[in-house]
């Protein structure tokens, strides 16, 4: 086997194993929330178990399990009396520490504590993304939101588009200097070449009747170049036909701090409304994923680069947090908003009416899981 197919291998492999470690931290992180918070005020945790039954191995120590499961959706903190059905069965010092017969304060806190930690794991991935300055990471970033600021536009051509005026004249990396013999930004220069007139009544292609001169510095050198912009009416101005490249915006710690909860903010938003949107849009529906789907794109995210990687861990992080916030049995948020109500009623609501109520978003998020898993085999099978 050649070197470089060897070496294609071996990266590739090394791709698949940080993705799946980098999944595998991020659910550890969210049941190791609720596990540590758990223990703290007094709760009995049987089991800590990444994946799902059946059981593939375990070790316990004092009155936990630590298993690990056969099936990769997830994981779970298993903390005794969950079922408040289950508390009769249990002796008295053990029942003195199940789930409901603790404060609805005690329980919030420790279901709060998993998706609280998946937050500060996108806060952190965002932040120090930012602070570092990953041009790649701002990138993503601006892209998965675009009302943060996170890249300066240079000078510098990032793209020159083939068949268009641009095309053979300006190269990937020139820094375009001046317009028209006028000393420009990224702004002025686009106002220049938008200048520019066809002659007659302007139509879709329509060439300028007099050409851009751009002074350009290529390798050090200076030249003078020119091109004639052509009109676009999607765009609606004269282009000759490439895009100005990008700088990631200088972040100081706080200014970081700052910007990353408004990328999550943005982010979670945009989430929480294409989430409704796909119940009335196949659109929208053709572009969720089911955990195969996540895998695969992060691998691809890994290969990116780490900038590229980072952010898809943070919003993976962010989105787990999201949805595992939805008030429905057996998510965390279903559990947060029966503790809240039993402390509005002053009395426990029956298990019954849990599930009853449960009942319709378990559906709903069903549906949206079989319609990721489907999406997935369909572009798995190509």
């Amino acid at each position: 086997m050649p070197r470089t197919h060897r070496s294609a291998c071996h990266t590739e492999r090394m791709s698949w194993l940080f993705t799946i470690l980098g999944i595998m931290a991020l659910i550890v992180l969210h049941e190791l929330g609720h596990f540590a918070v758990a223990k703290a005020v007094g709760m009995r945790v049987e089991r800590f178990s990444l994946f799902f039954p059946p059981r593939i191995a375990g070790i316990k120590r004092g009155e936990t399990e630590y298993m690990i499961g056969a099936i990769p959706a997830g994981g779970y903190v298993k903390i005794t009396g969950m079922n408040p059905e289950e508390i009769k069965t249990l002796s008295p010092e053990v029942a003195a520490r199940a789930y409901y017969t603790q404060p609805p304060w005690k329980r919030i806190v420790v279901i709060l504590a998993g998706p609280g930690m998946n937050l500060l794991i996108a806060f952190l991935l965002f932040w120090l993304v930012l602070v570092s300055g990953s041009l790649s990471g701002a990138v993503t970033l601006a892209n998965l939101n675009p009302k943060t600021e996170t890249v300066v536009p240079t000078t510098s051509v990032q793209a020159v588009q083939k068949g268009e005026p641009a095309f053979g004249v300006l190269r990937r990396g020139d820094e375009i200097l001046a317009v028209d013999g006028h000393p420009v930004t990224v702004l002025s220069a686009t106002k220049a070449i938008a200048a520019h007139r066809c002659a007659g009544v302007l139509r879709e292609g329509c060439r300028a009747q007099m050409p851009a001169t751009l002074t350009i510095r290529r390798a050090g050198r200076v030249l003078t170049v020119s091109a004639y912009p052509r009109y676009s009416k999607p765009v609606g101005r004269m282009l000759v036909g490439f895009d100005f490249g990008y700088t990631a915006k200088s972040f100081g710690v706080f200014s970081a701090a700052g910007t990353a909860l408004s990328e999550m903010w943005g982010t979670t938003t945009t989430m929480i409304s294409n989430i409704g949107k796909a119940f009335t849009s196949s659109k929208v529906r053709k572009e969720f994923h089911s955990i195969v789907g996540i895998t695969v794109i992060a691998q691809e995210a890994v290969v990116a680069g780490p900038g590229y990687a980072l952010v898809f861990l943070g919003f993976v992080s962010l989105a787990l947090a999201v949805i595992n916030l939805f008030p429905f049995l057996p998510l965390d948020g279903g559990h947060v908003v029966w503790a809240v109500a039993e402390k509005v009623r002053g009395r426990r609501v029956s298990l019954t009416a849990m599930w009853r109520f449960s009942s319709v978003g378990i559906v709903l998020l069903l549906f949206l899981v079989v319609n990721g898993f489907g999406n997935d085999i369909s572009r798995l099978g190509g």
